[in-house]
C-alpha cells in the first residue's frame, strides 16, 4: 500500500506531549533528526514548519519582505527555546533551605 503525504496520518501523543512526525513528510520537507521545527498556531489549526538552515537563508534579502526577516525569526525562536530550557532547568533544582 503506497502512502501519499496529503493523506491523514494518527500519530499518538506521548505522556511528555511528544508526537513523531511520519518519515514520508520528515522527507519531503527535508526535516532532519535530531533537528528543529517551527511550530505555531493560525486560523485554529497547528502548523509545522522546518526551521530553515543558515544554507537555505543564503539570498533571503531577495523579496517582498524586510531584509533579515526570516533570519530574525530563527535567531528569536532559538533565543526563545533557550529561555525556556533555561527555565526548566532552574525548576529542576532543588531549592535551598
Amino acid at each position: 500500500m503506497s502512502s501519499n503525504t496529503s493523506d491523514p496520518s494518527v500519530v499518538r501523543i506521548s505522556q511528555k506531549g511528544q508526537a513523531t512526525i511520519p518519515k514520508p513528510l520528515r522527507e519531503k520537507f527535508d526535516i532532519e533528526t535530531p533537528g528543529e521545527v517551527f511550530i505555531y498556531e493560525d486560523g485554529g489549526r497547528i502548523i509545522i514548519e522546518p526551521v530553515p538552515d543558515l544554507e537555505a537563508l543564503h539570498g533571503i534579502h531577495a523579496g517582498d519582505h524586510d531584509p533579515g526577516e526570516i533570519l530574525a525569526k530563527v535567531e528569536a525562536e532559538k533565543d526563545a527555546a533557550k529561555q525556556r530550557d533555561q527555565r526548566r532547568m532552574e525548576d529542576l533544582r532543588p531549592s535551598e533551605k
